[in-house]
């Protein structure tokens, strides 16, 4: 399960991917977009998928509100079902209790490297764009303090903004317009070295749009990847190179140089949350088949590794957990 495309389109996309590649072996279905309103819909859509005896593996991704009373309705009568959680949305403890893995960016670590980042790309000024669903979720507030802490070590003002939430009642255009007309007010007040910065998928497009057209810094999305809000912003079409991240990220360097963003945007060099899915579906395959446990630290990394192309940087939440969390070194457009 995942969102649709104007919530998500990296996890949507990869599952069209691992649904290409193993055909009727895989359901996808999509949360609605007001998830917060509907999380009755969400808990039907997975027992929905639970009630078929041949499902022998429920990957999520996002996590989103409504998915742990969704694993403790099912296991009442499908204690075999293996449940993979990518991004959780609800208490992180009682996710990581409920799902047999997890995965999700090092947020806490990020807190750090966001702003250290954003100090390499020239940033006096860093501002942070959330409201308060996400401000009340665990990760997110204690990497939200970390950023201003690193901040105040960095010598670079952070500046808070609240936006409207995409659950409330102008949904997810009422967001975006939000951020298109207040990156220019920002900037006229605190000047082009601000880097920008929002918790929120559908805010990264006009995030990226506003702060190339007004001269500003975009150090890393909130789910960092190349197809994460870039290629929309910029009118790309990368139909005809879709999956190919090295030619995804040529073009996306061409247009931010072409367009004076020479060294101020960046982003990771594959789609994390792809990644993270992707990896989840082979291992839940693995682990349904009896090839691996998912306590197997090595299968995991390898996992996500290959399914990365690139080195990853793991940890774990607590050291005898099943919640992995993921960095990764950054592309820096036009350096």
């Amino acid at each position: 399960m995942t969102g649709t495309v104007s919530q998500g389109e990296d996890e949507y996309r990869a599952a069209e991917q691992v649904k290409a590649k193993y055909g009727d072996r895989i359901v996808h279905v999509t949360y609605p977009d007001n998830f917060m309103q509907e999380q009755e819909t969400t808990i039907s859509l997975l027992t929905g998928l639970a009630s078929d005896p041949d499902v022998k593996a429920i990957v999520v991704c996002q996590a989103v509100p409504g998915t742990a009373a969704a694993i403790d309705k099912i296991r009442e009568t499908r204690d075999d079902i293996i449940f993979v959680v990518v991004v959780p949305h609800e208490d992180v403890k009682l996710m990581e209790s409920k799902a047999d893995i997890m995965f999700e960016t090092d947020n806490l670590a990020r807190g750090r490297t966001i702003v250290q980042l954003a100090k390499e790309l020239g940033a006096t000024h860093f501002l942070h764009y959330s409201f308060p669903r996400h401000m009340s979720m665990e990760l997110l507030a204690q990497r939200r303090q970390i950023m201003e802490d690193t901040c105040k070590e960095l010598g670079i003002e952070f500046v808070f903004v609240t936006a409207p939430d995409p659950m409330g009642p102008d949904g997810i255009p009422g967001a975006q317009k939000f951020i298109l007309e207040d990156v220019p007010r920002q900037v006229a007040q605190y000047g082009k070295d601000i880097c920008v910065f929002s918790t929120n998928c559908g805010m990264q497009e006009p995030l990226i749009k506003a702060a190339l057209q007004e001269g500003a810094i975009f150090a890393e999305q909130c789910c960092p990847s190349p197809t994460h809000g870039y290629p929309n912003a910029l009118g790309l079409d990368v139909g005809g190179i879709a999956g190919d991240m090295p030619k995804i990220l040529a073009a996306i360097e061409e247009t931010i140089v072409e367009s004076g963003g020479s060294g101020r945007f960046a982003t990771w060099p594959v789609p994390i949350n792809m990644v993270f899915l992707r990896a989840g579906v082979e291992l839940a395959i693995q682990a349904v088949e009896g090839e691996i446990q998912l306590t197997d630290e090595a299968a995991v990394k390898a996992a996500l590794e290959a399914e990365a192309g690139v080195t990853m940087q793991l940890s774990k939440y607590s050291e005898d957990g099943n919640f992995w969390l993921a960095v990764m070194d950054s592309v820096i457009f036009g350096k």
